[in-house]
């Protein structure tokens, strides 16, 4: 097994832990998505796959639905992606992925989190070059041999394919993303959930005091509003 798959089992959809903000976090990419390509999902592929993630998490079909009518209303504001870098206590690096409709706020937030945790914000291109950035398919497993679909998706550009309790994983470059997608629907594969992940090129492993210091600035990065993903290189126990 590679690097995802380490990746993946040491993480456990970590970011969906608490419904509230998950429920927060897929509507935000709702409104991105509907922005982008408009309100029908059969004409919107990335719409497709934010209604499939928020499906995974029992996410009600009203909410979905309300959301997407939400983002319909011309008058509502678009949220941008941001993208933060910069070191937690103990020489960890850190990327926060922020969706906001208003930067300053944002950016003023963050900074305050990295300065009460004892880290650092740092400036563009500090720190993301220590990531990859993938996209992950989650698919049903029913009647796919993991091996043959492996060496099929290789040409749609997929670098690891793996299966566990939560079903089939596939990962590969965040550039492959509609490739994959496209061609899993062409052969009617149930794609139960999809995303980005960016999966550190190293990681340091800390004590369980220094693990304590960086876990306080991720569980306040994880918490704010803003936030939809917090990536970093401590080396994580598999839970």
């Amino acid at each position: 097994m590679g690097r995802a798959f380490e990746f993946r089992k040491a993480r456990k959809m970590k970011r969906w832990s608490k419904m509230a903000i998950a429920f927060t976090r897929i509507g935000k990419d709702i409104v991105m998505a509907v922005k982008e390509g408009g309100p029908d999902p059969e004409t919107n592929s990335r719409l497709r796959a934010v209604i499939q993630n928020a499906k995974s998490i029992n996410m009600p079909k009203d909410n979905v639905d309300r959301a997407i009518k939400r983002a319909s209303d011309k008058s509502l504001g678009d949220y941008k992606i941001i993208l933060f870098e910069g070191y937690a206590p103990n020489g960890i690096a850190v990327l926060v992925e922020t969706a906001t409709d208003n930067n300053n706020r944002t950016v003023a937030n963050v900074r305050l989190h990295f300065n009460k945790s004892g880290g650092n914000l740092g400036t563009s291109g500090s720190v993301e070059f220590m990531f990859d950035h993938t996209c992950n398919f989650r698919i049903n497993p029913e009647g796919i041999d993991t091996e043959e679909l492996e060496l099929e998706l290789i040409d749609f550009g997929a670098d690891e394919i793996f299966e566990d309790e939560d079903g089939i994983l596939i990962y590969a470059p965040f550039e492959s993303f509609g490739n994959i997608q496209g061609e899993l629907e062409r052969r009617k594969i149930e794609i139960l959930s999809s995303g980005f992940d960016r999966i550190p090129n190293i990681t340091k492993k800390l004590t369980p005091e220094e693990t304590a210091d960086v876990e306080k600035l991720l569980e306040r990065l994880e918490e704010d509003d803003d936030v939809q993903n917090v990536y970093h290189t401590m080396e994580e126990n598999e839970e």
